[in-house]
């Protein structure tokens, strides 16, 4: 399993790395080979009137993303609930899957390898000579992904397992984009567009 650990506002010391890297592993150590890889996010608030502390890791499992955040006064705190969560998030998602996929011509796709993917050649000269730095508009963070189609109760799963407020996502039925959400008050509500 490949652990990623990043640290924002903060040194990552052998220590809290060493501390990061065995919580995890503890949490994935019932998963099997489940888990490809998890990219750990550690961080500290720079205002210093608010001491918030905060692990956020996405894990790679089976061609699924699972995320999970956690924030508390003390980093090694989150570190401890973001590993429960997730190993919670972890068991939930295989019972799932074991549930759905026991008839025949049914299973997970695997995650290929990092190894596989990457292309190994070499770059000759430095990739940033001629160019100029152009950042995105503050405060706004884009992601791409692909979206697969599916349906409203897999994307429920998705939203679930990401641990986000809302899912978006493209219907199997008529390939519109949809997005499923969390309702302050419980349950789950679906916005669509209007014919």
């Amino acid at each position: 399993m490949k652990l990623l650990i990043h640290g924002r506002n903060l040194e990552l010391t052998p220590a809290l790395r060493e501390y990061t890297q065995s919580k995890l592993e503890r949490a994935f150590q019932h998963f099997g080979d489940m888990v490809k890889e998890a990219d750990i996010h550690l961080s500290v608030a720079r205002n210093p009137s608010v001491p918030q502390q905060t692990a956020e890791v996405t894990v790679f499992a089976n061609g699924t993303v699972i995320r999970a955040q956690e924030r508390s006064e003390n980093l090694y705190a989150s570190i401890d609930l973001v590993a429960n969560k997730l190993s919670r998030q972890l068991r939930r998602f295989k019972e799932r899957n074991n549930d759905h996929h026991h008839s025949s011509g049914h299973s997970a796709s695997i995650t290929p390898p990092t190894e596989s993917i990457s292309n190994e050649t070499l770059v000759e000269g430095s990739l940033l000579d001629g160019k100029e730095a152009n950042l995105p508009n503050p405060g706004i963070r884009r992601k791409y992904f692909t979206m697969n189609p599916m349906t409203m109760e897999q994307a429920r799963h998705q939203l679930d397992l990401i641990d986000h407020d809302f899912y978006l996502f493209r219907d199997e039925e008529n390939n519109e984009l949809k997005v499923i959400y969390k309702r302050n008050h419980g349950g789950y509500g679906l916005i669509q567009a209007r014919e």
